[in-house]
């Protein structure tokens, strides 16, 4: 990975609290894993930004270098890595999901 792709990554889970990483965007996903992912977020009727890695290839294979996780999404809070749309369920389903970002938006 270039110094310059991770600059731009880095810059963009640095300044969003919550960082979404996927293919479409939260007004229109393209997969049913980053829907998935809006979905739960929405529900938490919290703020979250998105980036279409659809749009930008160095961005779609920088970032699973980035996270050491080879697959889109990728949820960022607090500039660290969360996971994917799995383990964004399993988080919700638990409860842990709704408590992390509630001390997220907080700080």
């Amino acid at each position: 990975m270039t110094p310059e792709l991770k600059q731009r990554i880095d810059s963009l889970v640095q300044k969003n609290k919550i960082m979404v990483f996927m293919k479409g965007n939260k007004l229109m996903p393209q997969c049913g894993f980053s829907n998935n992912v809006v979905q739960i977020i929405n529900t938490l009727g919290v703020p979250f930004e998105t980036f279409d890695v659809l749009a930008d290839q160095e961005i779609r294979q920088g970032i699973k270098e980035y996270s050491n996780w080879p697959t889109i999404p990728q949820v960022y809070l607090n500039g660290e890595f969360l996971g994917g749309s799995d383990i964004l369920i399993e988080m919700y389903n638990k409860g842990e999901l709704q408590q992390l970002v509630e001390v997220a938006l907080a700080s």
